[in-house]
Parts: C-alpha cells; structure tokens; sequence
C-alpha cells in the first residue's frame, strides 16, 4: 500500500496550496473592494521601481528594510509584477523542506517528518502572510538555512548565512548567543578527547588560559565570518546610500514610535504620547524587558540549539513595542522541530495551548474590526485586548518550556540514539 503520508508529498501539497492562495489572491485584487495584496508589497515595489530607475529605495516612504531586498525585488518592474509573491511562496517550502531535513536529520522518520512539516507548509495563516507579499519568509528560509548548516557541522556555511540573515533583519541577532553556546568544543566536536582536569587538589584560578579556552576555532570562525559578511553587505549599501541607509535600516528600529495599534501592550502608551518625548524614553524603556528575557532563554536553554532560538523569538515578539501577525512567522517555523520533542499531549494541553493563542488574538481583532470598520472608539478596550494576549503569550510560553525535553543539538543527529529519542518523545505524546 502506498504510503499517503510522505515528506514528497506534504511538500508538494504545501506548494499547491500556495500557488491556488497566490492566484485567488490575484482574482480578489482585480475584482473587490478589500484587497489581498499586503500594503507592504506595494511598498516593496515601489522601493524596487525607484532602485530599477537608479534612486534610492528611500523615496518611497515606509520602507524600512535593507536596498538589497529591493534589489531582489526588481524583476516585478521588468519582468512581472507578481514575481516577489512567487519567491516569498518559494522561500516558504523551502523553509518547510528544511524542517523536514532538520527532523530527519534529528532521527525521525520519513512518515514523522511529514507530520510535524504539515505544521507549516499547511498553516493556513503561514501560507496568507507569504501569498499576500509579505517578505518574512525570505528571512526564515535562510535562519533556518544557517541552523542547519550548523547542525551538519558546517561552521562557515552557518556563519555566512547567519550574516545574510541579520543583515536582512536585525532581529536573528539574538541568536548568537545560543550559537555561541553549541558552537563549544565539547558539543560540536564530542569525539575530541577532553581536556585534562586539574588533580592537584588546588582550585586552578581564572587566567588568561581559561578565557582563551572559551574562543575556540569555531567561535572564532562564526563571529569573524558571521561579522564580515554583515558589515561587508552593509558598507555595501552605506556606500551607494549613505546614512539613509543607516537610518531607515537599523537606527529607525530602535527608537521605532509605531501611532497605529497592533498585538502589543506598549501601542496605546506610546501613541497617547507620541508627540512628546516621553514616547522616545517609553520606547527605550521596552528594551529592559526584552532584553532580559532573551539573554535569559539563550542561556538557559543554549545546548538545545532550536528550542532556544523558538524560545527567544517567541519572548522577543511577546515583549517588543511593536507586533504584527508577520512577526509570529519568525516562530512558527520553529515550533514543528521543538514539538517532536514535547512531552505534551495534543489532544489536551496542546489543544488548550493553541485555543489560547488564537483566542487570545480574536479578542483583540474583535475590537480593532470596530474601530476600523464600524468607526468606534476601542483604544482602551484595544490596549485591555493586548495585556490579554501579552499575559496569555507568557502562559503558553511557560508552558511550552515546562513540558518540552531539551534534547542537545549534537545527540540527536540521526541513528540509533536520535531514533530512540524521538520514539521517547511520541510516547510521551
């Protein structure tokens, strides 16, 4: 009997998927009022059009991104209109054909693999944001890209992509520090013989000798690589741009005052103040929070390479000042390789966990559809909304960490013991 479940085919229902969503989306754009193109396509077009007529993509106001994503995005001016939306659908199965490699490559099976993708290449909501030409999935194909590479041990190819990836979005910076963390010498290379520990009896100080231990080849290598790919894209767009590209790239981000309302606590703050320098101070202020929480989940759960960056994503998204739907892609991605290792059950907890993710996000939409649409004042009830998904996000999270098994990045490499941990975790389930 053939086999229904196959990581062949899940993939390539995922891409369907995409292709009749890309065109449906064509077919509403033409014919009704509301559209399905993001705003931020056109955005992106725009940008493109100036950059294909030799200007800066800066003309266009609200572009905030990097001159290379314009760059990449010229054929919509001399080819077809439409080709940043089929990339941004080739970027998502490719970041679904990367988790399948990521969970065979952790032990799983074909059939297993197949499973825990369909997680992303069949989310309706992953599979919206990208068709409607939203960028994020550019950024989560080559994340996911550089964590494989370092999964497979290949340091540079990591490093280079990690580079691309920051320089894309600031945001995978965050990911150095648990990189960093893997990338030891006795997780990255568990077959080289340790050192020898000292039994003099006398407790060895902490010298020069004991931090040099700690800048190992392969830290070394992922911070000179990683850093001169970043800064060799950026002084390549400083150079055509200058310090519009500085300003609107990176520094915006940081002191980002956002009028509109979004899935964040700190949007009515900051607009009740917008006009005042308080809203600036607020704005710094957020990062404390964030910060914290970060470096915290970094450190905590380092050794196990993908559950620390799902971790420290979702934290940074839940604390930052300013969320959007397209942020929560920046997870999402990750959450089929941390599942194989829960010990939750699906049918309840996992259930309750995801009802209270979307719950939390309908109360909210609830009211944002009445100040759009029908013109009513919900601010207050908008920033009430917020603290809801604000503390539901921290519930689910605690949750998610209180039952997850943190499988160390090198042991479940496929074989025997990465066959026997996850036939661990499906029992659990």
């Amino acid at each position: 009997m053939v086999r229904l479940l196959t990581a062949y085919r899940v993939s390539v229902g995922g891409l369907l998927l995409r292709v009749c969503m890309l065109l449906y989306g064509l077919w509403q754009d033409a014919h009704m009022t509301v559209k399905y193109t993001d705003i931020d396509y056109s955005v992106f077009t725009d940008a493109a059009r100036f950059v294909w007529a030799g200007n800066s993509p800066y003309q266009r106001s609200t572009y905030r991104y990097t001159p290379l994503l314009a760059w990449m995005l010229t054929p919509n001016i001399w080819l077809h209109p439409t080709f940043g939306k089929w990339l941004f659908v080739a970027c998502d199965c490719l970041v679904g054909v990367l988790i399948i490699l990521i969970i065979k490559a952790r032990g799983a099976s074909d059939k297993t693999a197949a499973a825990y993708s369909a997680l992303w290449l069949f989310n309706p909501q992953v599979a919206t944001i990208s068709t409607r030409g939203s960028a994020e999935s550019l950024v989560c194909a080559v994340v996911m890209a550089s964590l494989y590479a370092f999964q497979q041990k290949r340091a540079v190819s990591g490093s280079i992509l990690f580079g691309i990836a920051v320089h894309l979005k600031i945001y995978p910076i965050i990911y150095a520090l648990p990189i960093l963390v893997v990338l030891d010498g006795s997780l990255f290379w568990p077959e080289k013989k340790p050192q020898k520990s000292n039994t003099s009896g006398t407790q060895e100080r902490i010298s020069w000798k004991t931090i040099a231990g700690m800048l190992n080849r392969d830290r070394l290598c992922f911070f000179v690589v990683s850093a001169a790919v970043f800064l060799s894209l950026s002084m390549l767009m400083y150079n055509v741009y200058g310090d519009e590209f500085l300003e609107e790239t990176y520094l915006y981000h940081i002191v980002r005052k956002d009028h509109r309302h979004n899935y964040s606590m700190w949007f009515l703050p900051i607009y009740l103040r917008f006009s005042s320098s308080e809203s600036l101070a607020m704005g710094f202020l957020s990062f404390i929070p964030q910060l914290t929480v970060v470096v915290m989940l970094g450190l905590s759960f380092g050794t196990d390479l993908y559950f620390a960056v799902f971790a420290q994503t979702f934290g940074f998204v839940a604390y930052n000042k300013v969320c959007t739907a397209q942020y929560f892609m920046w997870y999402i991605c990750f959450l089929p390789i941390i599942w194989l290792f829960s010990t939750q059950k699906f049918m309840f907890k996992g259930a309750l966990v995801i009802g209270v993710w979307f719950g939390s996000q309908a109360i909210y939409l609830q009211q944002a559809y009445k100040l759009e649409f029908l013109g009513e004042n919900t601010f207050n009830l908008l920033w009430v909304a917020s603290m809801v998904i604000f503390i539901a996000n921290n519930l689910i999270l605690s949750q998610i960490m209180a039952s997850q098994r943190i499988v160390p990045f090198f042991s479940a490499t496929g074989g025997r013991q990465g066959q026997a941990q996850v036939q661990n975790a499906k029992k659990n389930q």
